[in-house]
């Protein structure tokens, strides 16, 4: 509704006591700070400053609208400011399977965000199997996801071994069916977990199904049923391993959308951090536990 050169062009006057100093203040001339103000008066339908007198003070109507007008400007002024500020403007979509948003991932990312304030990591977790279609679809432009094997166009990929866990505290007599506890329909290591069930002709049922890496390391510690889970993700918890061993390794991959800029400095390092995982990963995990 209000110009904020007219709005300037009234505190100037006001704060000058006359149209004089207030052109000189705002490097206009006199007559373009009479239009202006005229103008101003004009939309509002009331006289702002009383001419008459010396200086020039705000009339009753103007008083009331001067503490509004500073503020509109000064809200004004901060949102240059704000505006003209780079921080956070560009976007980096990334996509990650959960258990490997890591405390030295998390470290990597701030580093990268002080070096580069422009940018805003977007991040979002979820089955590798989603994360890799959304990828394709030209929603990320970066995952880093668990599969089978590497597909083209890989930047780089790290063993991911992978293993059957129950927890610690668990007898290690499971009934017939076994209870299993899982990630929900889709994911990969449910599909080779329900695999080997049928290779080993086991009974079985899903005792519980997690949204999240966290329910499921929970549900298995609490005893609910045995997973198929990554090794480096159960280090630290109240697991061990079952007496169905090992599966075949899968492997964490990531794919970048840009060759080279800001997007690729970030994969680069991100590659660093999934190496370094991979190889503090290569010793053994939890213990196994007794048969079953």
């Amino acid at each position: 509704m209000f110009d904020p050169r007219l709005l300037r062009a009234f505190v100037a006057v006001v704060d000058a006591g006359g149209f004089t100093q207030a052109a000189v203040r705002l490097n206009v001339t006199q007559s373009t700070i009479s239009q202006q103000l005229a103008r101003l008066e004009e939309a509002v339908g009331q006289s702002l400053v009383d001419r008459s007198g010396r200086p020039v003070t705000p009339s009753p109507a103007g008083e009331r609208l001067l503490g509004h007008a500073r503020r509109i400007l000064a809200l004004q002024e901060e949102a240059g400011r704000l505006l003209a500020d780079p921080a956070g403007v560009m976007a980096i979509r990334i996509g990650m399977a959960e258990d490997l948003i890591t405390a030295p991932m998390m470290a990597l990312f701030a580093r990268f965000a002080a070096r580069r304030r422009e940018a805003r990591l977007d991040v979002a977790s979820g089955l590798s199997r989603d994360l890799a279609r959304r990828y394709r679809d030209g929603e990320f432009d970066i995952v880093a996801i668990k599969e089978a094997e590497a597909r083209p166009g890989c930047r780089a990929s790290f063993p991911e071994p992978v293993a059957w866990f129950e927890g610690a505290g668990c007898a290690g007599d499971w009934p017939d069916p076994l209870p299993l506890v899982t990630f929900p329909a889709g994911g990969l290591y449910r599909d080779a977990m329900f695999a080997r069930a049928g290779r080993e002709g086991l009974g079985w049922y899903v005792a519980f199904s997690g949204s999240s890496l966290h329910n499921v390391l929970v549900a298995v510690e609490a005893g609910l049923g045995v997973s198929l889970l990554p090794v480096n993700a159960t280090r630290g918890r109240r697991l061990r391993r079952h007496a169905l061993g090992s599966e075949p390794g899968m492997v964490a991959n990531i794919y970048v959308g840009e060759p080279a800029g800001p997007v690729s400095e970030l994969a680069d390092g991100m590659v660093a951090v999934l190496a370094a995982r991979a190889h503090a990963g290569a010793g053994d995990g939890p213990q196994d536990g007794p048969p079953t």
